[in-house]
C-alpha cells in the first residue's frame, strides 16, 4: 500500500510518516521542510517531496500510485501568515486537493481538523454534533476546510473520513517541549485559576486513530474527536507535568485581567515589526478555553480505545526531552 502525507515534517506528520513505514507502506511525504524527519530519511521505502500544497501541478505528480492520502498540512501556527494565506492553504487548496485525489484514483482521504473549530466549549463535554464557533483565523479556516471536505463526499461518495484532535502532545512536540521546560525551570506562569479543561491524547494513540479512519468502512464519511479518556484542568496537567519531573508546581500567577492587555499590547507591537509575538491571543486561550470531549462515537463505531494515560504519556515525553538534552 501506497499513502501520501501532507504536512510530513511537522510533529504530527513526522510521527505519521515513521508509523506507515513501520507498517511496511512505501510513503511519500510532502511538505514545505522537514525539521522532524530525522531518523527515517534514508529509509528505502521513503520519498520526500518539497513543496507547496498550493503548487497543484506538484500535487498531482505526488498523487502517481498513492492509495491513501492522509492531509495535515495546513498554515497554523504563526501570526505572521496573512489571512488570505490561511484561506487559500486550509480552505482552497484543501478543496483542490480532495478533487485531484479522486481524479487520480486515490482510495481514501482522511482530513486532519482541529478541536479549535468548537471555539470555547460550552456545556461540555462537546461531540459531533455540538455547535461551532471558532473566533481565530486558524480556527475558522480548518472549519470552512473540513466543511469543503465533507460536502465533497456528500456530492460525489468519494470515500473520506474527518480526524478533529484534541490536544497532541509527545515527542518532538515543540509546544509540549516549551511547556516542560518552562515548568521545570520555574519561568512558567499560570494565568488565572486554570480552571478551564484542556483534553489531551498521547501521539501514538492520534496515530492509531488515523489508521482506522484509513482503514475501516465504518469511517467513511464521517466526523471523529479522538482524545484520551477525559478532560483535566489546566492546573492539574501544569502540576501533573511538574509532578513527572520531579519539581515544584508553578507559584507565580498572573490575573486574568493583567495577562489580557499584555498578550495583546505584545502581539501588536511585534507584528508592526514583522516578528513572530513571544505572546497572543492564542496564549491566553490556553488559559483560557474548555476543551473536553465525549469521544463516545469514535470508540463505538471505530472501537477507539486509548492506551496512553496522561500520567504515562507525560513520563513517555518526558523521558524523550531528557534522553535528547532539551530541558537544560
Amino acid at each position: 500500500m501506497n499513502v501520501l502525507v501532507t504536512g510530513a515534517g511537522g510533529f504530527i506528520g513526522s510521527h505519521l510518516v515513521e508509523d506507515q513505514l513501520q507498517k511496511g507502506r512505501k510513503v511519500t511525504a510532502f511538505d514545505l521542510d522537514f525539521p522532524s524527519l530525522n531518523g527515517t530519511t534514508a529509509h528505502a521505502q521513503l520519498q520526500k517531496i518539497t513543496g507547496d500544497i498550493r503548487n497543484k501541478d506538484l500535487v498531482e505528480r505526488s498523487l502517481a500510485g498513492v492509495d491513501i492520502v492522509f492531509h495535515l498540512a495546513s498554515a497554523h501556527l504563526s501570526l505572521m501568515t496573512s489571512e488570505k494565506d490561511y484561506w487559500d492553504i486550509n480552505v482552497s487548496a484543501t478543496k483542490a486537493l480532495v478533487d485531484l485525489c479522486r481524479t487520480s484514483g486515490v482510495e481514501r482521504f482522511v482530513h486532519c481538523s482541529s478541536v479549535g473549530i468548537y471555539g470555547d466549549v460550552s456545556g461540555a463535554p462537546a461531540n459531533e454534533e455540538s455547535s461551532c464557533a471558532p473566533d481565530l483565523v486558524y480556527d475558522k479556516t480548518k472549519l470552512a476546510g473540513e466543511q469543503g471536505v465533507t460536502r465533497f463526499y456528500q456530492e460525489t461518495g468519494y470515500p473520506i473520513s474527518v480526524v478533529r484532535p484534541v490536544w497532541v502532545y509527545g515527542p518532538r512536540c515543540p509546544r509540549t517541549s516549551k511547556l516542560f521546560k518552562s515548568i521545570r525551570n520555574q519561568r512558567f506562569p499560570l494565568v488565572g485559576q486554570g480552571r478551564n479543561l484542556r483534553h489531551c491524547i498521547y501521539i501514538s494513540d492520534l496515530l492509531e486513530a488515523f489508521e482506522l479512519c484509513a482503514t475501516r468502512d465504518e469511517a467513511v464519511g464521517q466526523t471523529f474527536v479522538f482524545g484520551d479518556e477525559a478532560a483535566v484542568t489546566v492546573a492539574q496537567l501544569i502540576n501533573e507535568i511538574a509532578l513527572t519531573m520531579n519539581v515544584p508546581p508553578p507559584k507565580f500567577k498572573i490575573p486574568l485581567t493583567v495577562a489580557t492587555p499584555i498578550c495583546r499590547l505584545t502581539e501588536a507591537l511585534f507584528k508592526a515589526r514583522g516578528k513572530e509575538p513571544p505572546l497572543s491571543k492564542r496564549t491566553l486561550e490556553f488559559f483560557t478555553r474548555n476543551t473536553s470531549f465525549d469521544i463516545s462515537k469514535a470508540r463505538t463505531v471505530l472501537g477507539f480505545i486509548p492506551r496512553i494515560s496522561l500520567r504515562d504519556g507525560l513520563r513517555l515525553t518526558y523521558d524523550h526531552l531528557s534522553r535528547q538534552g532539551q530541558l537544560n
